[in-house]
This record gives C-alpha cells, structure tokens and sequence, in this order.
C-alpha cells in the first residue's frame, strides 16, 4: 500500500495538513484528501511509489479559476501538497501500523515525515513517530534531531510544515478516534451508535435490562454490555471515554450513572430529556450535582429541529463533535 499524506495547503482546501488516506496497490483507497476528484490521480501515482520504492511529492494548484484540472473543474480554489509513502509487508506495514495504533491511545504523539531534502542524513520519506515514553524511528537516518518540533506540535496541538536549510518537515499531532459511551440501549441509541459508527468512532454501549441488549441489534460497536448501574465504574474505564451519553431514560438509573461520572474528566456529558428532568438530577444527587451542574449538557443536542430519534441522533452527535474539537483545538 501507499501512504498518502496532505502536508501543505493553501486556499480553499477538502483537507487540511496531516490528512492521511491510504492507496492499495489496485488502486483502491481509503479515506479522502478531496472531494473525490484528486484520489484517481493519486492512485496513478501511487503505483510508480509501489515500483521503485521512492517516496514522492505531488502538488495540485487549483487557484487558477481558469485552468479546469484533468478536465474535471473542480473549482476548490486551493493548492494541495500529498507526500507518497510505500508500505510493505516486510516492514509491518510501518509507519502507518503505528499511527493507527496511536488513534487509539488517548496519550500525546505526533508523526514527524521529511517530505523533502537535500540532507543525505535526513532523506525524503524520514518518518518518526513520538508519543510519551518513547519515540520509533521508521528509516537509517538522523531523525532524532526532528523530537524538538515534535514537541512543539502536540503543544500546538495542529499540524506544521517546517521549513529550512533546504529540508520540508511535517510535524502533524495524531488526534485519536472519538470514544463514546452510551448509557441506555433503547431504540433510540440505534441511530446515536449507528450514525458514531459511521464517523469513525470508537463506541461502546451498557444497560441493565437484558431485553434491550438482546433486541437492538449493536454487534458493531466495540463493546455492549449488561451492567449493574451502581458498579458503572468498575465495568468500564470511564476516563478512557471522551464523550457520555446517559439515555436509559430510567430516572433512578440516570441518576446513578450520573453519580459514578461526576468525579470522571470528561470532555461531553449530556442526558437525555427536558431541563427539569436534569434540574430534578441535579439535585438528587446532592453534592455529585453540584460538581456536574455546569458540565452536564441537557437537552443535549444542537437545535436543527430534530423530531425522530434518527434526527435527534444527528443533532446530538453534532454537539458532541462540536465540543470534542473545541477542546482539541485548546
């Protein structure tokens, strides 16, 4: 396979820097650096990758208004700079292997790529990747001396281009999959679990009525479990979520799952139901309440006029995207 990576913009672009897609040798791909319109010639490319072995730059500059690209008039307005990198079997598929294995730590790391250069101890193609405890290296070169700007990404918390003396680095922070708990397996977490799916995410569902595990189906998300409310704790790693969803719709099984994620550091927590449902919540659990009073979102959901539990699923999952990359962005 081919890695392909964005590691320059500029205008209006689909993507932007650190957005990876990966190319088969087919010419199958997965992910999107635009529209649709770019990811054909990408493959094009991608095959002479396969052959040689020799990582490569491609650039797409759409800014003329009056120059149609491959005839297809895209129309996006932008430049787009994706660097090439073959995969292979024999070296484990490295380093996209990792990368994906850091989409599901919630730890701080960030991939650093030499996209060009004109150092032989630091050719084009140099890949390390850093993360707290360690830093791997994927190539027989100096990249040791690229930790300083891998640092200073995750401190950014955004993707960089650094250029000098010659040498192109993107330093690109790896933002892990969204993992979502919900709490409550009615028929209207169906969609809520669907549409997380769809998005990429990481979900996983508990309720303490085994009719309702065993009638929706749910087998996709990565974990759906019966529970005891009261040990909510102790059946799931709740810090490991970023996101809460409590939607049992059963007051004194709120209010016990509530009670177990007002000490938790939670970047969404929301219940389902009207603002005197979650005002009554509140104040049952006493001092628990208080320390959820200014985080616990309800209504949840932005206000898009949701009206069927698919539609409501929409409008809550947007919120919690919504949060999630704001709090990202900080």
């Amino acid at each position: 396979m081919v890695l392909a990576t964005v590691f320059e913009t500029a205008g209006s672009t689909y993507s932007k820097s650190g957005q990876r897609i990966l190319i088969r040798a087919n010419g199958d791909y997965q992910g999107l650096v635009s529209g649709g319109c770019l990811e054909g010639d990408l493959a094009e490319r991608a095959r002479a990758v396969l052959e040689n072995g020799a990582a490569s730059a491609v650039t797409y500059d759409m800014r003329d208004e009056a120059d149609d690209l491959f005839g297809l008039g895209v129309g996006c307005n932008g430049m787009i700079r994706v660097f090439l990198q073959r995969l292979t079997r024999k070296t484990g598929y490295e380093p996209f292997a990792t990368i994906a294995r850091l989409l599901f730590s919630r730890r701080p790391s960030c991939v650093a790529t030499v996209v060009y250069s004109d150092d032989e101890a630091l050719p084009a193609g140099t890949t390390l990747v850093t993360e707290s405890g360690g830093a791997e290296l994927f190539s027989d070169s100096d990249a040791e001396r690229l930790l300083p700007g891998c640092m200073a990404a995750i401190e950014a918390g955004s993707a960089r281009l650094d250029e000098a003396a010659g040498i192109g680095v993107l330093y690109a922070p790896v933002q892990p999959l969204p993992n979502l708990l919900v709490l409550g397996a009615g028929l209207d977490a169906v969609p809520v679990v669907s549409i997380a799916l769809e998005l990429g995410w990481r979900v996983s569902v508990g309720d303490h009525r085994p009719s309702y595990i065993e009638r929706n189906d749910m087998t996709e998300a990565e974990r759906v479990a019966l529970i005891d409310p009261k040990a909510l704790d102790s059946e799931f790693e709740l810090d490991s979520f970023d996101a809460v969803i409590v939607m049992s719709h059963h007051l004194r099984t709120d209010q016990e799952y509530l009670g177990k994620l007002a000490g938790v550091d939670l970047g969404y927590i929301g219940v389902l139901g009207p603002t005197a449902r979650k005002e009554r919540l509140l104040d049952a659990l006493g001092e628990h309440g208080e320390t959820l009073r200014n985080r616990l979102r309800g209504p949840v959901g932005i206000d898009i006029g949701a009206d069927s539990p698919e539609s409501i699923a929409l409008s809550l999952l947007a919120e919690i995207h919504s949060e999630l990359k704001r709090g990202s962005a900080d």
